[in-house]
């Protein structure tokens, strides 16, 4: 029989790939009761993993691209500053890097407000008004066409710029991950630059909630082999991490 971690990580494999799950469905398949299944769907609801609905739960991941700026930085937010707290280990004093627009890389920057001598090029207005508050950071906002609905930069000259720049790590975020369908995004503006930071860093490191892990969204700008770890919490697919671990993914869970 499946411990409660093991059988909790397989109903959100099954939430992953259905996009629901039936209490009925699950007693059967992990030979329980329909009241032991229950408080397990109670217990991850609670951890915002899923939503209860009569007679099963479905899953609470929508696609960021219907997520207006105010959403996107409110959806899985415990999830993204335990991954952002292990990011910010990784960096040290005096590196420089780059950040793409995406919520996880700002609160990455968050957390590293007790370096010294950081230079963060990036092409997310948010992150770079927010950053400048600070006296140990150097920010460079790259320039170029603006998307006023998510506040971020990007075009030719964004691209063009870029090639001024070299960084010690690239601070990726990210729609989808998937062993098929690589590293990807729901907008060619950003899957450009995106691709350009990895192109222009000593290294990548893919920050992405356990929502984006074996997903595959509309434009693909790298394969995993690109990036030098993934850094993604606990609740993550097991099964997917151990797939990307075979293609040489380096994956490193951020704290409880």
């Amino acid at each position: 029989m499946l411990s409660l971690q093991e059988r909790h990580q397989k109903i959100l494999d099954m939430l992953n790939n259905q996009g629901e799950v039936r209490v009925n469905e699950l007693s059967r398949i992990f030979e329980v009761s329909e009241v032991c299944i229950r408080n397990d769907l109670s217990e991850l609801e609670g951890k915002g993993m899923l939503s209860r609905v009569h007679g099963g739960a479905v899953s609470t991941y929508e696609p960021y691209y219907n997520m207006s700026l105010r959403q996107r930085s409110n959806t899985n937010k415990e999830e993204q500053d335990k991954i952002a707290a292990k990011i910010a280990d990784m960096i040290q004093d005096n590196q420089a890097v780059m950040m793409n627009a995406g919520t996880t890389p700002l609160a990455v920057m968050r957390k590293l407000t007790n370096k010294n001598n950081i230079t963060i090029i990036t092409n997310s207005i948010v992150l770079a008004l927010e950053g400048a508050k600070y006296k140990n950071f150097r920010i460079v906002l790259l320039s170029g066409e603006v998307d006023f609905e998510y506040q971020f930069v990007y075009g030719a000259s964004t691209l063009k710029q870029l090639d001024e720049y070299y960084a010690d790590k690239f601070i990726m975020s990210a729609d989808g991950i998937d062993v098929n369908g690589g590293i990807s995004t729901y907008y060619d503006q950003e899957a450009e630059i995106s691709r350009k930071m990895i192109d222009h860093s000593k290294s990548t490191i893919a920050a992405l909630d356990y929502t984006k892990i074996g997903r595959a969204a509309l434009k693909k700008f790298a394969d995993v082999k690109d990036i030098g770890c993934l850094v993604t919490i606990a609740s993550a697919s097991e099964i997917i991490l151990e797939e990307l671990k075979d293609c040489g993914v380096k994956t490193v869970l951020g704290r409880r």
